[in-house]
């Protein structure tokens, strides 16, 4: 039985994977993650985050009372992110009664429990919401995610889905970085 539930579970892995379409913004099984302007560009590790089901559609806290559904909000208001720069895959085997159905209800109630929340950038943001799905559906044995442990372990395991996305999360920050040194050191030359 143990060996018929891995073989599903690898195989609903494998589908995933190949399913993963940036054109279409499709990440099944994955944690999507797009820059937040001057936020981002001053720490790139911060952004805003959403959780995608079996299928790939995207569900992310996106304001006060609102749980978006498919495009993340931030990619559909602002003209320079087109498209979530970064992604990270998780393994579905690894969420306790693994399966898609498990997955997906999670996902399914924690966006209904962040419908009636009101959004906080500090405290109870999109990050929160990532986290509650996967203490649901206990992903690794665990239900001590948060929003700290996402953002680091995002930045990690993150994969940018092409060059341009590698560039539209560190080029702002590179560039505001050598701006600060060359103003720095120009004023230390004086």
């Amino acid at each position: 039985m143990a060996d018929a539930v891995e073989i599903e579970t690898m195989k609903n892995y494998n589908i995933a994977f190949e399913r993963i379409d940036p054109s279409i913004s499709r990440y099944p099984y994955c944690i999507v993650w797009t820059p937040i302007p001057v936020l981002s560009w001053l720490f790139p590790f911060i952004g805003h985050m959403g959780i995608c089901t079996s299928s790939g559609v995207i569900r992310d806290f996106a304001g006060p009372y609102f749980v978006s559904f498919s495009l993340t909000a931030y990619v559909l208001a602002a003209v320079l992110i087109c498209f979530i720069p970064r992604y990270w895959m998780l393994d579905v085997s690894k969420v306790y009664a693994s399966g898609s159905n498990t997955w997906d209800t999670a996902v399914h109630n924690a966006s209904e429990e962040y419908k009636q929340r009101m959004h906080n950038l500090c405290c109870d943001n999109c990050h929160s919401h990532v986290a509650m799905a996967l203490n649901l559906m206990r992903y690794d044995n665990s239900t001590s995610w948060n929003m700290v442990k996402l953002c680091l372990l995002s930045l990690i395991h993150g994969k940018h889905v092409s060059c341009v996305g590698f560039l539209k999360t560190w080029l702002p920050f590179c560039i505001l970085t050598s701006v600060i040194l060359a103003v720095t050191l120009s004023l230390n030359l004086r």
